[in-house]
């Protein structure tokens, strides 16, 4: 039994190895290469489409023009034209909406974690709230705020709260109940207890919650824009689109997912900044700058 289990052992060895020197071929490719080789064959097959026409190039530009049109973009928006001015605009939409969602959503969160009131009376109400299709509220957006930046703030706000909520509410019960009974032991009150101990251990789910709410605002702010009366990106992207001029449809929708990814960015740096005894996970590495 020993002979015929050492054989077996024997035998599986190399496989194991082999598995173990291709794996670690594998990390020893740096990331940009990796990056850029799945960017080329993206392009590629996007390319390949474009020529056989398996998609109408009325509907689908070539990369070849949309690289361009992302140049001429570019250009308009170092040279301080109409397009930095529409940046600048969706910018505030999505910093404003952003900061109202954490404020909304940092209270309601402490306000579920920390009192049964809130977990079994207002959590069910917030989950319903989040089951609707929240882009379907826009149009009452617009009639009760009008068609200027306030709309639009409130709608990214409104998509991008409950994130919030969730990592804040998570990371109050994410504290180990000995803890918390070494503090009731103590004699620390409940606000020292939330201050000191359930806080900064629920910073990393909270933060979670602000990554989500980082890229969530920006669609938001944009679905906004789209219902008119706005000035931003979402605005030139619906007018584009009216003219199926659709390779500066592509290259705005990419300049608006470098916002949600400076947002998402900027995140991720304050958590690693107050945060710092916390081990992301290998997709936040990855994403972090």
């Amino acid at each position: 039994m020993t002979q015929a289990h050492s054989t077996v052992g024997t035998a599986s060895m190399p496989e194991q190895t082999i598995w173990s020197e291709h794996v670690s071929w594998i990390d020893r490719v740096p990331r940009w290469v990796s990056m850029l080789t799945l960017l080329a064959g993206f392009l590629a097959v996007w390319q390949l489409v474009y020529i056989i026409e398996l998609v109408s190039p009325i509907i689908l530009p070539s990369p070849a023009e949309t690289i361009e049109d992302l140049f001429v973009v570019g250009r308009n928006l170092l040279t301080g034209d109409y397009m930095l001015h529409a940046l600048w605009v969706t910018t505030q939409e999505v910093l404003l909406g952003f900061i109202i969602a954490v404020a909304l959503g940092f209270a309601l969160g402490v306000l579920v974690g920390e009192t049964s009131f809130g977990e079994r009376a207002v959590m069910p109400y917030l989950v319903a709230v989040n089951t609707m299709p929240k882009v379907a509220f826009a149009p009452l957006f617009v009639s009760w705020l009008g068609f200027g930046i306030a709309s639009k703030v409130a709608l990214a706000a409104f998509i991008a709260f409950f994130p919030v909520i969730v990592g804040t509410a998570a990371g109050l019960h994410a504290a180990d109940p000995n803890a918390r009974m070494l503090f009731k032991t103590m004699g620390a009150n409940r606000w020292q207890t939330l201050v000191q101990l359930k806080l900064p251990i629920g910073m990393p789910h909270f933060f979670s919650g602000l990554k989500n709410a980082a890229v969530l605002v920006v669609v938001g702010a944009v679905v906004g824009e789209f219902l008119g009366g706005g000035k931003g990106f979402g605005e030139l992207i619906r007018v584009a689109a009216a003219q199926l001029d659709t390779p500066r449809v592509f290259s705005l929708i990419i300049y608006l997912s470098l916002l949600g990814l400076a947002t998402f960015w900027v995140v991720a740096w304050a958590q690693r900044r107050f945060v710092f005894w916390h081990k992301e996970s290998v997709t936040e590495e990855t994403l972090a700058p």
